[in-house]
């Protein structure tokens, strides 16, 4: 875990945040609150059958703001109210900016990237388990809606020689330390300190042969093929992945193992043959580490997708979904980052 969840010098400004933190505008009597919020995964599933781009096809990026329809961005918003009344109050956690390509950078086309992943050092090795940071936008429609939120999350899981693993998730914010984050991890929209522990769980012995709990092989062909599994409500098993469920059955891959050098050079391979992901350019992450950009547009669903991979070895520094159309129904602007996550060893 980053240095930073220990790092207490100076308290927390008294700000919006701070404000809400006192407020408990969300008592657990309420009858209105009785209905908790959706877990990570069950609000991952829930998005993936909602925004299939025809029936049996799920896809994590459509259409995300449709999120509101779980209740936990429902009562979320709602936790808002007693700080961000008045049309000219700036929402307490804004939806961060997209980001920003190096002026004057030069786009490092997929195969080249892929050509330097095989010939980069055999060493790190494949693990099974993960350390992401993660931020997620949550939001609700209609005349009562209040302004977005972000809910920033980091999420790390171990596995043991004995097929069990322990799962940590921490509210946290990278771009703010020291800084009072927001959570409705437990189903009462609050702030808490920075590096808070969500959950810790352990998890006993399991095995599965079934991506992605299988083994991830590390030849393109093979590879292709255990990412297409993972996308297991395909309706026509010739039809061959397009690029935005690539990216989906990768980013489940990444939330399950961390990969090794040449997994690394098979998905970066697999990923230059995607159709639509065009070079963008450097660019830092939002944990600072330098990488190339690759941007896919969907203009069917009025969002970006940009994958940020290391521009020496090919692994995946991060993917961002931001919205590119104004959306007043749920308040979201062009620009506004609907989700991202950064992967980490």
């Amino acid at each position: 875990m980053a240095d930073q969840h220990d790092a207490r010098t100076d308290p927390p400004p008294a700000d919006e945040l701070a404000l809400l933190r006192h407020a408990n505008p969300v008592p657990a009597g309420d009858p209105r609150f009785q209905d908790g919020p959706l877990g990570h995964e069950a609000e991952r599933r829930l998005n993936r059958l909602l925004h299939s781009e025809h029936p049996g096809r799920r896809t994590r990026q459509a259409r995300r703001w449709i999120w509101s329809l779980a209740a936990t961005a429902a009562v979320a918003a709602v936790a808002l109210t007693l700080v961000l009344s008045g049309p000219t109050t700036t929402p307490a956690v804004a939806a961060p900016r997209p980001l920003v390509i190096e002026t004057g950078s030069s786009p490092v086309p997929l195969d080249r990237l892929a050509d330097r992943a095989v010939a980069a050092d055999s060493s790190p090795r494949l693990r099974q388990g993960t350390h992401v940071q993660s931020w997620s936008m949550g939001m609700t429609s209609g005349p009562r809606s209040r302004p977005p939120i972000t809910l920033p999350e980091e999420r790390v899981v171990r596995w043991q020689a004995d097929g069990s693993h322990n799962e940590l998730v921490v509210a946290t914010d990278p771009r703010h330390p020291g800084r009072p984050v927001i959570t409705d991890a437990d189903g009462t929209p609050r702030t808490v300190e920075d590096g808070h522990v969500l959950s810790r769980t352990a998890y006993p012995p399991s095995w599965s042969d079934a991506p992605p709990q299988a083994t991830p092989p590390h030849t393109t062909a093979r590879l292709r093929a255990y990412l297409d599994e993972i996308d297991t409500t395909e309706t026509d098993p010739a039809e061959a992945m397009k690029t935005p469920e690539l990216l989906d059955a990768m980013h489940e891959l990444l939330d399950h193992w961390t990969l090794g050098a040449r997994e690394n050079a098979a998905l970066v391979r697999l990923l230059a043959d995607a159709k639509g992901l065009r070079p963008a350019g450097a660019v830092t992450d939002r944990l600072g580490r330098p990488g190339q950009a690759y941007v896919y547009e969907d203009k069917g669903h009025f969002g970006r997708r940009m994958l940020i991979l290391d521009p020496a070895t090919g692994a995946v520094l991060g993917l961002e979904d931001t919205v590119t159309k104004d959306d007043p129904e749920y308040g979201v602007k062009a620009g506004d980052v609907m989700s991202y996550s950064a992967w980490m060893r």
